[in-house]
């Protein structure tokens, strides 16, 4: 293998989603990774504890011996293993631990007496995530932001899906943004989202281009929360509103949360699946119950009940369109007009999806 430089150029190895291995122990790893970065730790969660208090008590050269001493002999031979097959399955990646120290210094080293020169990211994990955060407050100052907005049901997605300079931020969360909106997958953690943003509009303004489309979003995604910075933008910058009548809106949103959500339930847990998707939207429903009112929860919840019972018995959804509209009509619409009160950007266009979408390729 040619023998590659270090490297500090943050921007390259995420906009080329370069692999990367990381070193830190699997409970670092857990609370902030990066997208294209997998997790081959020098130290198990154990044996990191065992070598810092060593560290602590004993001093560096002390560590270091004991670190040696509990990876060796077939535990060394079956990490270096799997670092040895990421290098060569991954000829243009880099490794790191958390400040590019010992760690992955140690890793480079083993990996070189195997016959294999593989760069560090210099800084590593800790100076990556700041030039993420940085460069992210960055991107957000130098967007020319329009957002996607429209009441819930209109399908502002789907217009985010089809508009080259977006991002989804949805996606990213893995949630679809309303009290409805959980999915079968977790969420990522905070940190995780927050890379996954910056890196998304660094890519984007990459090829100076400063256009990009955003759907217009609350505050908190599930419980994922955005950048303060990019809220603030958000509240003044225009907007292109996608608009439905209600009917309209009610098949999207059956679409989305009864037919697509049930299919994933059912993909995932077979028979129970129905079962679950009824509870899991009936406990959604729980959680807005004083907002809505004690007899419109009531009213409601029947509805949703016997809808999942008849399709539980026939196969057939109709019946979710009358908890849905009155959701969408006496819950979501008052509160969707509320928010975008609060907006100070320009209505740019209004209409249906697919003019949104002639109109972002006419401004491109």
């Amino acid at each position: 293998m040619v023998s590659r430089p270090d490297t500090s150029n943050y921007r390259e190895l995420f906009v080329s989603d370069t692999p990367m291995m990381d070193m830190r122990a699997p409970v670092e790893f857990e609370q902030g990774a990066f997208p294209f970065a997998r997790s081959l730790p020098l130290l198990s969660d154990e044996e990191r504890a065992q070598v810092g208090v060593e560290y602590k008590e004993r001093g560096q050269d002390a560590a270091i011996r004991l670190g040696n001493q509990l990876v060796s002999g077939p535990l060394r031979e079956e990490r270096l293993a799997q670092w040895c097959q990421f290098a060569k399955e991954n000829s243009n990646g880099y490794l790191y631990c958390f400040r590019g120290g010992l760690r992955s210094s140690t890793v480079r080293q083993w990996l070189h007496e195997a016959g294999i020169d593989y760069p560090l990211v210099i800084g590593g994990y800790k100076a990556m995530r700041q030039f993420l955060l940085e460069e992210l407050e960055r991107s957000v100052e130098r967007i020319d932001l329009v957002l996607i907005a429209g009441k819930t049901g209109t399908g502002k997605t789907r217009v985010i899906e089809q508009l080259p300079r977006s991002v989804d931020l949805e996606g990213l969360a893995v949630h679809r943004g309303s009290s409805f909106g959980q999915l079968l997958e977790p969420q990522p953690r905070q940190i995780d989202f927050e890379n996954s943003l910056s890196i998304a509009l660094m890519k984007l303004l990459t090829g100076g281009k400063q256009r990009v489309y955003l759907e217009d979003e609350s505050r908190l995604i599930g419980r994922l929360y955005l950048p303060e910075s990019l809220q603030e933008k958000m509240k003044a910058a225009p907007m292109l509103v996608v608009e439905y009548g209600l009917a309209d809106r009610v098949e999207v949103v059956l679409e989305d949360y009864i037919v697509d959500l049930g299919g994933r339930y059912a993909g995932r847990y077979g028979g129970e699946g129905h079962q679950l998707h009824k509870e899991r939207l009936q406990q959604d429903l729980f959680r807005i119950r004083k907002r809505l009112g004690g007899e419109r929860y009531q009213d409601v919840n029947t509805l949703m009940s016997a809808a999942f019972d008849q399709q539980a018995c026939d196969g057939n959804t109709s019946a979710h369109r009358k908890w849905i509209a009155i959701l969408l009509g006496q819950y979501y619409d008052p509160m969707y007009e509320y928010q975008l009160s609060k907006r100070g950007g320009d209505v740019l266009y209004r209409g249906a999806r697919e003019g949104i979408i002639e109109w972002a390729s006419r401004a491109a």
